[in-house]
C-alpha cells in the first residue's frame, strides 16, 4: 500500500476546498496533503490539521511543512478521529469508497465489504468534531451505494446538497457540501452526545444519544452513571399526525406523575427526549423468561393499566402492544409510546392488555400458564363497566 496520490476525484475536491477553506480545517486521510495545502491557500483559514493513519504519508507532509515552514498546517497519524482533538469549521473527507475485491486489501482505496463502512464510520464520529455552523465537503462514487450514504447522512442527523458530480471512467464521483440539521444543533446545544439512529414506528423515528444527567432534573428512572442514555422522538416526514410530539408530551408527563413511561425531558413541537429505556420487547421477553417471572410482569402490567385508566385516558394499541412495552434487565416492564393517547370517560387500558393476554395464551400456555380465555374475557367485559379494582384482582387470579 502506497500514499495516494491525487486522480480526478482529489481535483474535484481542491476547486471547493479553495472556495470554502474557513476557520479551523481538518483534512481527514490527507495522503499526499493536497487538500490540507490548497486549504492554505484561502487567508481566510486560519489553521489546518491534516491526519491520515498511513505512516508514510504523515512522514512525508511533515517534510515538506518543515522544509517551507508552512506555520498553520499541522499533520499527525490518526485513525479517523482517534488522534483528532477540538472540533472545526470545514471537515474534508475523500474516502476510500470502492468495495472491497475478494482477496484484494488496499486501505487507500476499498471502504470496506460493500464500499460505504469506512464512511459510516466516520459519520458516526463527525457531529462530534464539527461547529454548530460546520461543514463538511464528503466525496464518494456511484459504485459505493448512493441511497445507503443518503440514509447513512439521514441516521446521524445531516443535511446534504450535491455541489457536483463527474463522469469518470465507469463511475459518477457525487460531491457533497453536508451540515448539521437545525433539531442536531439544538439537541447538542442543550448538552445531548453522539446521536444516533436507533428504531422508527409508523409516525416516528427514534434517536438514541447521551448526556450529563447532571444537565437534567428529572431523573427518577436515570442510572447511578453520570452520563445516561435519552431517546429522541422525531416525527417521520409526511406520516406523523399533527400535533403528534405534543400529544405525547402531554400524557408521557401524565404518565410521570405516577411513576409510569419513560422520564419526560423536554420537548419542542419538532422532537421530545426522554430517558432511553434499555431491555427487551414484551413478546421477545416473554419467550426467554420463565412463569413465575412473567406472571409478576403481567401483574405489574395489569396494574399499570388500571392506573392510567384512573387518568381517564386511553393509551391506543395494548390489545398489540409488541412494541410498547420494554422489559429492563431487572423485570421491570415499561409502558412506551403515548403519542395516540386519547381523553375518554370509558378508559380501555386493561380491557385491551388482557385481549393480549387471550392473543398470546398459546405462547403462555407452553411457559406452564392454565387460564381459561374465555373467564378472562368475561371479565375483562365485567371491568369495563365499572373500572373496579376487586375486578382487576379477579383477572390476576385467573393467571395461574
Amino acid at each position: 500500500m502506497g500514499v495516494y496520490e491525487p486522480a480526478e476525484d482529489s481535483f474535484l475536491v481542491q476547486k471547493y476546498v479553495r472556495e470554502l477553506a474557513l476557520g479551523r480545517v481538518l483534512d481527514l486521510g490527507t495522503g499526499s496533503g493536497i487538500q490540507a495545502l490548497t486549504a492554505m491557500t484561502n487567508p481566510n483559514a486560519h489553521f489546518i490539521l491534516a491526519v491520515d493513519q498511513d505512516e508514510t504519508a504523515v512522514r512525508a507532509l511533515q517534510e515538506k511543512i518543515n522544509q517551507e515552514h508552512l506555520r498553520k498546517l499541522q499533520v499527525r497519524q490518526s485513525d479517523l478521529f482517534s488522534e483528532v482533538p477540538g472540533k472545526f469549521n470545514l471537515i474534508i473527507f475523500n474516502p476510500p469508497y470502492l468495495p472491497q475485491d475478494k482477496g484484494l486489501e488496499d486501505k487507500a482505496i476499498y471502504g470496506g465489504k460493500k464500499g460505504w463502512e469506512l464512511s459510516e464510520q466516520f459519520f458516526r464520529q463527525a457531529s462530534a468534531h464539527l461547529y454548530p455552523d460546520g461543514k463538511i465537503l464528503f466525496l464518494f462514487s456511484s459504485l459505493t451505494n448512493i441511497t445507503k450514504i443518503q440514509e447513512i447522512l439521514h441516521r446521524h442527523l445531516f443535511t446534504f446538497r450535491e455541489v457536483e458530480q463527474q463522469k469518470v471512467a465507469f463511475e459518477t464521483l457525487h460531491l457533497y457540501l453536508i451540515e448539521k440539521t437545525t433539531i442536531l444543533q439544538e439537541l447538542e446545544q442543550k448538552g445531548l452526545e453522539h446521536l444516533r439512529y436507533f428504531t422508527q414506528g409508523k409516525r416516528g423515528e427514534i434517536f438514541r444519544g447521551m448526556v450529563d444527567r447532571s444537565k437534567f432534573i428529572k431523573s427518577h428512572l436515570a442510572q447511578k452513571s453520570d452520563i445516561i442514555p435519552v431517546a429522541v422522538k422525531i416525527p417521520r416526514t409526511g406520516s406523523a399526525a399533527p400535533n403528534t410530539i405534543e400529544n405525547e408530551a402531554q400524557y408521557l408527563q401524565r404518565a410521570n406523575a405516577v411513576y409510569l413511561g419513560p422520564q419526560y425531558q423536554f420537548h419542542t413541537p419538532r422532537y421530545l427526549v426522554m430517558t432511553f429505556i434499555e431491555g427487551d420487547y414484551i413478546l421477545d421477553w416473554i419467550q426467554n423468561n420463565k412463569k413465575p417471572a412473567i406472571r409478576k410482569v403481567l401483574i405489574a402490567l395489569l396494574q399499570q393499566c388500571h392506573t392510567v385508566d384512573t387518568l381517564h385516558f386511553s393509551k391506543e394499541e395494548m390489545h398489540h402492544p409488541l412494541k410498547h412495552i420494554i422489559v429492563t434487565k431487572h423485570n421491570h416492564p415499561i409502558l412506551v409510546d403515548f403519542e395516540r393517547c386519547t381523553e375518554t370517560s370509558k378508559p380501555k387500558n386493561v380491557t385491551q392488555f388482557v385481549e393480549f393476554i387471550c392473543r398470546i395464551e398459546p405462547e403462555l400456555h407452553h411457559k406452564g400458564f392454565t387460564f381459561l380465555v374465555p373467564d378472562l374475557r368475561t371479565l375483562a367485559q365485567k371491568y369495563k363497566e365499572t373500572l373496579d379494582k376487586t375486578i382487576l384482582t379477579e383477572i390476576i387470579i385467573q393467571l395461574q
